[in-house]
C-alpha cells in the first residue's frame, strides 16, 4: 500500500474479474463468455478494416452504431448511449443517477461490480436480499431510495424476473432511476426495452460480450429517456470522449446486422444449457432455472470449492464464489456441446459422485 494513495483508494476493494489463464488446452467455463466466435462477417470487416484510418480519432458520438442500434431496438438515436463495455456504461451509470441522498437498493447477490461502484463513488446503498429459491422480489424495493439496480437475468444466479413484475415496480418507483442491467437478457429473458418509452426513468443497459462474441472488443450500450442517456454523455465526456476506438464501432455494427448467426448460437446455447442441466440434476446437483449462458449449481453433498478445485486438476475452469449463501454453488459456462460433455464426464470421475445411485 502506497503513502501517496488517496484515502478513498487505501479504503477500496477491487472487482476481482474471473480467472484469464495463460495456458492452452484448458475447457474454460468461468466467465461467461460465448464459445463461438463472433460472426463470420465480422471477420470479414476485421480482415477489410483500412488501419490507415487508425491515424484518427473515432467518432466520439459513434453515431453509425447508435443509429444502427437505434432501428434495432426500435428507438431514437438520443435514447442510446454506448461505452468501453457495459462495465463502463454501468461506472458512468452510478455516477450520473444514484449520488442521492437516499440509498441504492440491489440484491444481495448480484454482480459485484455494482459495490465496488459505490464505494469508489462514494453512494450509499442497501441490499435487499433475495428470496429462499434466489428470487428478486421487487415489492420489497418499493420504499424510499435514490436509485435502484438488478441484473436481469441475475448473476450470478441466472434467475430471471418477469416483465411484468420490472413495470410493477416502474409504476410505484417514479422519482428514480431504475437500471436494469440486461447482461445475458439474449439467452432467454424478457428485455425491459420496450418499457423506455412508457417510463422516463427506467435505464436499460447492454453488452456485445456475450450473445455477440465480442467480448475482446468492450462495446457496450444503454437505452433510455433522452433525459437519461444525456446526464450518461455528460459524465463520459467528463471522462473521456473517445471510448469506443474505430474497430470496436465497426465490428459491433457488423454484428447487429448478421442476425441469423446471432439467433443460431443463441438458440444452441440455450439448447447446450437445459442438457448441461439435466445431466447435472442425474448427478446430484441442484440447479438454479437459468435464463443466461451459465448455470449456478450446487452439489447435495460435495463442498463447491473441492469440486472447484478437482475440475481444475482436469484443466477444466468453473467459478466459484466463497460469500456466505452461495459458498457451496459453482457458477458453470455454457461451452461448446464437446466441451460440456467433457465436463460432465469429468464430474462423473469423481469418487464421491462415480459411486453415488
Amino acid at each position: 500500500m502506497s503513502k501517496f494513495w488517496s484515502d478513498a483508494i487505501r479504503d477500496l476493494t477491487p472487482y476481482v474479474p474471473g480467472e484469464q489463464p495463460k495456458v492452452s488446452n484448458i475447457i474454460k467455463l468461468n466467465t461467461n463468455e460465448n464459445p463461438f466466435g463472433p460472426s463470420p462477417k465480422v471477420t470479414h470487416a476485421i480482415h477489410s478494416f483500412e488501419s490507415n484510418k487508425l491515424r484518427k480519432y473515432p467518432d466520439p458520438d459513434s453515431t453509425s452504431l447508435k443509429n444502427t442500434l437505434a432501428e434495432y431496438y426500435n428507438v431514437n438515436s438520443n435514447q442510446v448511449f454506448v461505452g468501453n463495455g457495459s462495465d463502463e456504461v454501468l461506472a458512468h451509470a452510478f455516477m450520473a443517477f444514484f449520488r442521492q441522498r437516499e440509498p441504492l437498493l440491489m440484491p444481495t447477490i448480484t454482480y459485484s461490480f455494482y459495490d465496488v461502484y459505490c464505494n469508489l463513488y462514494n453512494i450509499n446503498y442497501e441490499h435487499i436480499p433475495l428470496g429462499d429459491d434466489f428470487s428478486i422480489d421487487l415489492t420489497r424495493y418499493q420504499r424510499p431510495n435514490g436509485g435502484i439496480i438488478f441484473a436481469n437475468p441475475n448473476a450470478p444466479t441466472g434467475k430471471a424476473l418477469t416483465l411484468d413484475a420490472i413495470e410493477g415496480l416502474l409504476n410505484t418507483n417514479t422519482e428514480s432511476v431504475v437500471i436494469v442491467d440486461e447482461a445475458y437478457v439474449d439467452f432467454g429473458a424478457q428485455s425491459a426495452v420496450s418499457l423506455i418509452n412508457k417510463y422516463p426513468n427506467i435505464l436499460v443497459i447492454q453488452t456485445f460480450s456475450k450473445s455477440r462474441s465480442l467480448a475482446g472488443m468492450r462495446v457496450g450500450f444503454a437505452l433510455g429517456n433522452a433525459e437519461l442517456i444525456e446526464g450518461l454523455e455528460r459524465v463520459k465526456n467528463s471522462f473521456n470522449s473517445y471510448p469506443l476506438d474505430m474497430l470496436a464501432q465497426d465490428t459491433a455494427i457488423t454484428a447487429i446486422q448478421d442476425e441469423q448467426y446471432f439467433q443460431e448460437t443463441t438458440q444452441q446455447i440455450i439448447s447446450t444449457r437445459e442438457w448441461t442441466t439435466a445431466q447435472l440434476e442425474s448427478i446430484g446437483f441442484n440447479v438454479v432455472p437459468s435464463k443466461t449462458n451459465f448455470v449456478f449449481a450446487t452439489h447435495r453433498y460435495l463442498p463447491g470449492a473441492e469440486l472447484m478445485g478437482f475440475l481444475r486438476t482436469h484443466n477444466i475452469l468453473v467459478r466459484h464464489f466463497s460469500r456466505p449463501g452461495i459458498e457451496n454453488h459453482l457458477r458453470i459456462t455454457i461451452g461448446t456441446p464437446d466441451e460440456m460433455s467433457a465436463f460432465i464426464d469429468c464430474l462423473k470421475k469423481h469418487p464421491d459422485i462415480s459411486t453415488l445411485d
